[in-house]
């Protein structure tokens, strides 16, 4: 409770250091206020309490996801320092909304009421359709953020009316009552309904098939860090929330829920993989890729209750190898029209660092080791076995090497075309936020314990 209040309270201060004339303060001060956060959120760790009448739950798997998300939003606030220098509105206007997202992360993943759980959903998904929409001279991020809106607006429209029909079995939005009632013999019909109206309104949040539709064109669409933030923070903290919202309602009694899931899983990292061999848009294959990871994550939902860990090590090692990935993106591609792959030729010549962290955060993607993608896969593959689900980790593996096509495809032509463009300065938030995160990749990767061991 005390990281939501921090994290709102930060929020306001970031639209008052506008007022007071300090620019250029803003994400320095902001940086040191979520690092503030991040320290009061890990010292809530070993603590079990709740709030307003059990609206808000702090757990270990809240604080340790909420430890996650302040993390890749300091990454995320930090590369947005050069990234709105030119842009017409305030940077407090934009910093000030990824902390009001960061607020709804957090509560997502601390609820203990449906109510809390759709407050989250919604302060979250505004503040993507606002910056989906933020650059206001392009058509591209102007249509992006309609299409974001009107389909999102859809989605969250499902989960409000599965919502209700679950209020209307069980006459509490308390998820520890619904709980405790739902283990009785007799449910009314409206509960599992309800439990997969939620659902599919959470798929499409993840953008797991066949829900996914949306991911391509907004990701396009979106100026490349709102595109970063989407495919990094605001997918893990979807794929967690599912995560939790099917545990506190024991949704994996059901053997039909857990076969539609292996159906969602494989058809999501197929679709995801197959249609991203066909991009030459740098953002638009990263898209079907996060579609892809997507259907990687789901897999966890098969053991929700041991595969917490697992969970948090994916999506730790997936979300800093974008942010990695996304920082030399948005290097490269800034003042271009497009980010296509033709604009990495020679990058491996004209800036060798940022060519070799893209590298390395394609190979954790990929599931190569040394990389925390390759030991977070292997963790994942290893419980879904247990579970006694072989063929979905056959179909995972087939598609794991078929990623490792279109991600070759961006890393050769960095080291093997080549460009008349001169090299041009690279600044030195870019270097930081690209070091720092593909550093932490591996180190995850090489000590895997430090993250499985926190929700063991």
């Amino acid at each position: 409770m005390n990281t939501l209040i921090a994290i709102i309270g930060l929020g306001v201060l970031c639209l008052l250091f506008e007022i007071f004339n300090l620019r250029k303060a803003i994400v320095p001060l902001t940086i040191i206020g979520l690092l503030g956060v991040l320290g009061l959120t890990i010292s809530e760790f070993n603590s079990t309490e709740s709030y307003y009448n059990n609206m808000i739950v702090v757990s270990k798997f809240s604080t340790t996801f909420s430890s996650l998300f302040i993390v890749l939003t300091i990454f995320l606030v930090t590369l947005g320092h050069n990234f709105y220098e030119n842009h017409q509105s305030k940077i407090s206007d934009y910093i000030a909304i990824k902390i009001f997202l960061l607020a709804g992360a957090v509560a997502m993943v601390s609820f203990g009421n449906l109510a809390m759980f759709f407050l989250g959903i919604e302060v979250l998904s505004i503040s993507l359709y606002v910056l989906a929409a933020s650059d206001r001279m392009s058509l591209k991020s102007n249509e992006a953020g309609m299409k974001y809106f009107l389909m999102g607006s859809f989605a969250s429209g499902i989960i409000l009316f599965g919502i209700c029909l679950i209020y209307g079995a069980m006459g509490s939005f308390d998820v520890t009552e619904i709980s405790e009632l739902s283990q009785s013999a007799e449910l009314p019909v409206w509960f599992p309904i309800g439990i997969v109206l939620v659902t599919i309104g959470m798929l499409f949040k993840v953008a797991a098939v066949p829900f996914h539709f949306w991911a391509p064109d907004v990701y396009e669409g979106s100026p490349a860090l709102t595109t970063a933030l989407m495919s990094t923070l605001a997918k893990v903290v979807a794929m967690a929330t599912l995560y939790k919202l099917l545990s506190v309602m024991n949704a994996d009694v059901s053997e039909s829920f857990k076969i539609v899931v292996v159906v969602i899983s494989m058809a999501s990292m197929t679709v995801g993989n197959i249609m991203a061999l066909r991009q030459t848009n740098v953002k638009r294959m990263l898209a079907f890729s996060g579609i892809s990871h997507a259907g990687f994550m789901l897999m966890t939902l098969l053991s929700l209750s041991t595969s917490a860990g697992s969970l948090l090590y994916y999506a730790s090692a997936y979300s800093l190898s974008g942010i990695a990935a996304f920082s030399v993106i948005l290097y490269v591609c800034k003042n271009r029209d497009n980010e296509d792959v033709v604009n990495f030729h020679g990058l491996g010549k004209t800036n060798p660092l940022l060519a070799a962290i893209l590298t390395a955060s394609l190979l954790s993607m990929a599931g190569i080791p040394i990389f925390a993608g390759f030991f977070a896969k292997l963790v994942l593959f290893s419980q879904t076995i247990e579970a006694g689900y072989l063929a979905l980790v056959i179909v995972a593996v087939v598609n794991s090497i078929i990623s490792v096509g279109y991600y070759f495809k961006l890393i050769l032509a960095m080291y093997s075309k080549e460009t008349n463009e001169e090299k041009k300065p690279t600044p030195f938030v870019i270097y930081a936020v690209a070091v720092v995160a593909i550093v932490l990749n591996i180190a995850l990767g090489l000590f895997p314990s430090l993250v499985l061991d926190l929700l063991a």
